[in-house]
């Protein structure tokens, strides 16, 4: 039997294997004895040590049946019997949580207090799981109390739109909400709720015009660590409403993986290596970024080999070296990321970053048509991923479906206005305006590509020539190409993986320009 001597604190629980093991609060306050066996208790006592932590299954099957051979079946006996007890009247989701084929984490916040010699304990500061968060009601600056209902619709979606990112531990809203018009600090909510950040916001409307603030806090250290304005016209509520959320989800997303990358660490592990690659793949590409995004990933891999997180992540920064032809190697690092994209997807059929990384290698390969489900599951798992909708605005141009291809363009700039690529996903609507010959739109969406993203500038100047028929008939060179085919490898076919994690990964360089003249990489 493990049992320590040290007492763990979570959720309206006590876990104290000294004193009898497992306690509930009741409605007065007092804790009483929780009916649970042995096994289960050895077995929460490993998952709630490590808190936050991916804890293997063989790992639990040597601590909780030591030199015993035990089935598999056991630990899903236990763990059941843990639901049961921990999961009753609990809101939302279990406190275990399962990786599929790997193991199970415990996600609860957790205070474990340690006895002094003398017996007594003594409680320390609560430890709050990474990217763990409480989205606070926006506050109603209106003149229009009435207008409260849309302060609470905006912060209710956010705090839906982030407890579906990976690994994002969130405040259920019930909870959120009891802190409405009270003047609590958030070194006191974090210390409460056992979060690391609060997400604090304001909503003013004014007439036909809406202005949302947003900004994120360190609950350790009460620092502001982003903010960020909104405003919107309220001619249709319901699309300001999913607009703002969906614009707060991606940036702060962004702002929460920077914010564990530059946490001091003294003994890092797998997932601190995968925050780094993160925030290192956000940059804009250079071989330099690659290579050191690529070098963290490994690193979480070496930690932890079964990480599906970390192989799907090196998959996806290996196919935006090959499409930002960045690399010395296309053919090796593309067979690479399709084993680990097969190896993901095995673990963890629905892993997003696996399919990105998936749709990729099927774009660079000509095979948009494959490509397209790939990216469609990528919304599907997360709504918010700009990405995704540029490449799949992208391959829907290829495979002939132009008109589906500025929709879904439009909705990545509306995600991500001040994404690293947002030009390039500019001047991809301006190629598409000009393909329908809608030449004044064209040059309009090439001129905004080319004052967000100076490189786009050899874009704006090709189409510009390809607009003039007489010139270009003129100086058009013996044996020189026109109309050449538009295929996977053209104009700012650019991988461009999670705005919130990868950051903007695979731009090719631009090879097609208009319907006429092909410009290879300066």
């Amino acid at each position: 039997m493990l049992a320590t001597a040290d007492i763990f604190l979570f959720e309206e629980f006590r876990l104290d294997r000294r004193d009898g093991g497992l306690f509930r609060r009741n409605q007065h306050g007092a804790f009483v004895p929780v009916a649970i066996g042995a096994r289960a208790l050895d077995l929460l006592e490993v998952l709630i040590q490590q808190i936050g932590v991916l804890v293997s299954k063989d790992e639990i099957m040597a601590a909780v049946w030591p030199h015993a051979t035990v089935e598999n079946a056991n630990l899903t006996i236990q763990i059941s019997a843990l639901r049961r007890v921990l999961d009753q009247g609990r809101p939302e989701g279990s406190c275990i949580q399962t990786v599929a084929a790997r193991g199970y984490r415990f996600v609860s916040p957790v205070t474990r207090v340690e006895r002094a010699r003398s017996g007594r304990a003594v409680v320390p500061e609560p430890v709050a799981p990474r990217l763990s968060i409480v989205v606070l009601p926006f506050a109603n600056l209106g003149a229009d109390l009435e207008q409260q209902y849309l302060a609470d619709a905006i912060a209710d979606d956010v705090t839906t739109d982030l407890s579906r990112i990976a690994g994002m531990f969130v405040i259920s809203r019930n909870t959120a909400f009891t802190y409405r018009n009270k003047s609590v600090g958030a070194k006191q909510i974090g210390r409460e709720l056992g979060v690391r950040y609060v997400l604090e916001g304001s909503v003013r409307r004014s007439g036909s015009q809406v202005r949302v603030n947003a900004q994120l806090v360190d609950a350790e250290t009460d620092a502001h660590l982003w903010a960020e304005r909104f405003d919107r016209n309220t001619a249709d509520l319901f699309a300001l409403q999913d607009d703002i959320t969906s614009r707060i989800a991606v940036a702060l997303d962004l702002a929460l993986v920077d914010a564990e990358a530059v946490r001091p660490t003294e003994h890092p592990d797998a997932r601190d290596y995968i925050f780094r690659g993160y925030a290192v793949a956000s940059k804009p590409p250079t071989r330099e970024n690659y290579a050191e995004a690529i070098r963290l990933f490994e690193c979480a891999l070496a930690f932890d080999p079964r990480s599906v997180e970390a192989q799907g992540s090196l998959a996806v920064v290996l196919t935006g070296r090959v499409l930002d032809e960045m690399t010395d190697n296309a053919a090796a690092d593309v067979a690479r990321a399709e084993r680990l994209v097969g190896q993901a997807l095995v673990a963890s059929p629905r892993n997003l970053a696996a399919h990105y990384a998936k749709g990729n290698i099927l774009r660079h390969t000509g095979r948009c048509e494959t490509a397209i489900p790939e990216y469609e599951t990528v919304i599907e798992l997360d709504r918010n991923e700009p990405g995704a909708y540029a490449n799949l605005g992208w391959c829907k141009l290829l495979t002939g479906s132009i008109e589906e291809a500025i929709p879904a363009l439009k909705r990545a700039l509306r995600l991500s206005p001040r994404d690293t690529r947002a030009g390039n996903w500019s001047a991809r609507i301006g190629l598409v305006h000009l393909l329908q010959s809608r030449t004044d739109e064209a040059i309009l969406w090439l001129e905004k590509g080319r004052s967000v993203q100076s490189g786009t500038i050899i874009c704006l100047r090709l189409a510009r020539f390809s607009l003039r028929p007489q010139r270009r008939d003129r100086t058009r060179r013996p044996g020189a190409r026109r109309s050449p085919k538009v295929n996977g490898q053209g104009l700012l076919c650019q991988h461009r993986p999670f705005a919130g994690r990868l950051g903007s990964r695979g731009a090719e360089h631009p090879q097609i320009v208009g319907s006429h003249f092909v410009s290879r990489p300066a």
